[in-house]
């Protein structure tokens, strides 16, 4: 067995997994359960732009029993039923998942996530939103909530190219990303980083520099990574329908996701490695590998080259602020 120089990295897995950080953090088994809180998305209502992301169907994402017609409490005590049953999970983090979770009235968000925070067995919060919306106020309420509760930020990167984020209609650019990210630093919250590999065009070497964008942020604690696939109800379907959208082959995606976690600094956890979405509604890529089986895939690809998570750093951790800025610059 390897002998890693992190106490991050878990020896088995061979990279530093978000469920072993909650277990070391809380000393339990600790689960995220779903919710809707009825939100909406400035890249649909029409304030920075109509339709959404090329990729967009929650519906490809969100766990079924979700749906904002059901009453929030309803919606938690239902899916933590489900985690104690299905993994003996003890305690649990309410994610703030579909569409954008602080694109509201502090208010309101202040109401939604007390009711969740209120239910017994809930540790803390994890919300999912832009790096454009963000307010003052929300900041100041999820850092206050930060003070007693666990609070884990979720930003939605996708690519570290503007060209990409803009021909996506994704809606913002990498600066906001990096701006959200150095707002929300030091304030007793965790912060995630999503980004998706596979757009057209995209060439691997490139992906692999978002590694080093995180790797430069302090801020960032954990990473939730995905590839790209086309849902019915996406621009994205119309796109491989009409050829102009090859999906990446099954090693393609594993050999890109094992390089990315090669370079990632072992101090951040790695939530997610694959996205998924129900077979009614999948169009491509048709890998038909369950959650469990392409996350292991990826480990195993790391098994088989001997590494793990953070091996192969391109830098000196005192050079990173400098990749920041270079990236940031260059987008």
């Amino acid at each position: 067995m390897l002998s890693f120089s992190s106490a991050h990295i878990h020896p088995e897995l061979r990279i530093n997994s978000y469920g072993h950080y909650l277990r070391r953090r809380f000393g339990c088994r600790v689960s995220k359960v779903n919710v809707d809180a009825g939100f909406t998305c400035p890249n649909r209502d029409g304030s920075k732009g109509t339709g959404g992301c090329i990729y967009c169907n929650n519906v490809s994402f969100s766990p079924r029993g979700t749906l904002s017609e059901i009453d929030l409490e309803e919606q938690l005590t239902a899916g933590m039923a489900y985690h104690r049953r299905r993994l003996g999970s003890e305690k649990f983090i309410v994610y703030f998942q579909k569409y954008t979770n602080t694109y509201a009235a502090v208010a309101q968000l202040e109401d939604l996530y007390s009711r969740a925070l209120a239910l017994p067995d809930v540790l803390g919060i994890s919300v999912g939103t832009r790096p454009d919306c963000l307010t003052d106020a929300a900041l100041e309420l999820l850092t206050r909530i930060a003070q007693k509760r666990y609070v884990c930020l979720e930003l939605g990167l996708q690519s570290i190219d503007d060209h990409i984020l803009e021909r996506i209609n994704r809606g913002h650019s990498l600066h906001d990303f990096i701006a959200a990210v150095n707002r929300a630093g030091n304030r007793g919250l965790d912060i995630c980083g999503h980004l998706i590999y596979g757009f057209p065009g995209e060439q691997p070497q490139e992906f692999l520099k978002s590694a080093d964008l995180l790797n430069g942020l302090p801020g960032i604690t954990s990473v939730k990574l995905h590839q790209l696939h086309a849902v019915e109800g996406t621009e994205l379907a119309a796109m491989y329908r009409r050829g102009a959208f090859t999906p990446l082959t099954l090693k393609q995606y594993i050999t890109t996701a094992a390089d990315f976690l090669e370079r990632l600094a072992p101090r951040i956890s790695v939530q997610r490695l694959y996205g998924s979405s129900p077979l009614e509604i999948r169009v491509a890529p048709q890998w038909d590998l369950k959650n469990n089986q392409m996350w292991y895939a990826v480990l195993n690809e790391l098994k088989r080259r001997d590494s793990h998570q953070g091996c192969h750093l391109p830098e000196p951790a005192a050079t990173a602020h400098s990749r920041v800025e270079m990236l940031a610059s260059t987008a």
